[in-house]
């Protein structure tokens, strides 16, 4: 739906608003909000935390799982109870998929769709509050056109999107629903947006999107590949000033042999993969849709150990999937199990509208899903402990964050080993070579200084 531009600036000196903003869900999300909430600072609002009293609160919703719906909810109310008379504005994934729903939470003002969260500025007028909610949403077939975006939500690490959208067909996914089909940043912007990171000081950029492996489609409107994510990689790494890159999530069949060989003789790209797998059981996977078997995966696994024995490997796992039987289960278990990776992210699979998999049988009872999901979780457990034993004697480089948590400053090495050692507010965004000593009682890391480039 198209609208006309709304009173762009209404905030005149000795007026200026106040916005704050609540992300649901990914990275990508979170870079998203970042560039919506440079677009409202330049129309002369002055940005507050939620926490605050704010003349509107623009909530990014998410709705990947069945939890993220309900908290919408919850925050919507937080926000009325800090100024009950604020302008309360829906964007992102859930806003695209259920705008109507969302329009008649109590509170809700406005609710935009894929096309139009960008342009939230144009739709916001005086901020009396409506009646009810106003819908502003497209066809998700519109949703055609690259918006590039980065997040800098401290002085540590910033999130750059690279792609959108997504072209394939998994059986349990919205997200092509929600954010259209896969589209790719210039080359020249992303290069662009990392020497503005880099210029901020900030000394890690973590690579995101829907579905970064799939980058240079879409990236002059065409489907075409203009180029690879190998470009992409190869380009990030000469970007003078950039101490660390990371790669946030990357199908397998998407990960080729060239970027592993690349990573590992990287200048900053740090040895860190984190590959969805969803099931360690073939018959499960072809019902997904997915684009890979197991026999693929377990050779990524491999090549990535060959050429970086210390890097780390994130796993996404689903469980509780429809005809997922106890044999799928224990399949997808002892895959993992015998596999070399470091971590899991577990998810319990939730029916989402308009998916192939929300109207399959011999669905999974809930307390069976449950129970599968905490013997991952579990297993995780145990694979972070004996990633993190492994590398205890050894030195690596450690980034330090910006947050005194109980009397402690906290960081993460290359291969994402998180890491404490005493506050010190001098330490705040610092890099520096540690040794690695000993798991303390949270999980985290103790370590030794072996070379500082500050004094402490």
């Amino acid at each position: 739906m198209q609208i006309t531009e709304l009173n762009k600036g209404q905030n005149k000196p000795g007026t200026r608003k106040k916005v704050a903003f609540y992300t649901l869900g990914c990275k990508l999300n979170f870079s998203e909000t970042s560039t919506i909430a440079r677009g409202f600072i330049k129309e002369g609002f002055d940005r507050v935390d939620f926490s605050e009293k704010a003349d509107m609160y623009v909530i990014n919703t998410c709705s990947v799982t069945e939890n993220a719906d309900k908290k919408f909810k919850t925050i919507v109310k937080q926000a009325q109870k800090s100024n009950p008379g604020a302008f309360v504005a829906a964007v992102g994934c859930y806003a695209q998929l259920k705008p109507e729903e969302l329009a008649a939470v109590d509170g809700v003002d406005l609710v935009l769709g894929a096309t139009e969260k960008f342009k939230i500025t144009d739709y916001v007028d005086d901020l009396t509050k409506n009646d009810y909610g106003e819908v502003h949403s497209c066809e998700i077939e519109e949703a055609d056109f690259y918006v590039g975006s980065y997040a800098v939500g401290d002085r540590t690490r910033a999130f750059l999107k690279v792609q959108d959208g997504c072209d394939y067909k998994c059986t349990y996914c919205t997200i092509p629903l929600a954010r259209g089909i896969s589209r790719s940043d210039t080359l020249s912007n992303v290069l662009k947006n990392a020497e503005e990171i880099s210029a901020q000081g900030i000394k890690e950029i973590v690579l995101t999107g829907v579905n970064i492996g799939d980058y240079g489609k879409g990236e002059f409107g065409n489907k075409k590949h203009q180029h690879t994510f190998l470009d992409l990689v190869r380009a990030l790494d000469e970007v003078k000033g950039i101490h660390r890159l990371r790669i946030s999530s990357i199908e397998p069949n998407l990960l080729k042999n060239e970027t592993i060989d690349f990573v590992a003789q990287s200048k900053t790209f740090v040895p860190h993969f984190h590959i969805p797998l969803q099931s360690g059981s073939d018959d499960l996977l072809k019902l997904m849709k997915r684009r890979y078997l197991t026999d693929l995966y377990r050779e990524r696994v491999r090549k990535i150990k060959q050429v970086i024995p210390h890097c780390c490997i994130g796993v996404d796992v689903i469980v509780g999937f429809p005809g997922e039987t106890d044999e799928h289960f224990l399949e997808t278990y002892h895959f993992l199990n015998e596999l070399d990776i470091s971590y899991l992210h577990v998810f319990t699979y939730s029916e989402r509208d308009n998916t192939e998999a929300a109207v399959m049988k011999a669905v999974v009872p809930k307390e069976i899903r449950n129970k599968r999901s905490r013997m991952l979780r579990g297993l995780s457990v145990k694979k972070r402990r004996a990633f993190y034993e492994g590398q205890l004697g050894a030195e690596r480089n450690i980034l330090l964050e910006g947050e005194n948590k109980e009397g402690y400053i906290h960081g993460f090495t290359e291969n994402y080993i998180k890491v404490k050692t005493p506050w010190n507010p001098k330490l705040v965004n610092t890099l520096h070579k540690a040794k690695l000593k000993e798991i303390a009682e949270d999980g985290s890391v103790r370590f030794d200084f072996v070379k500082t480039e500050i004094e402490i």
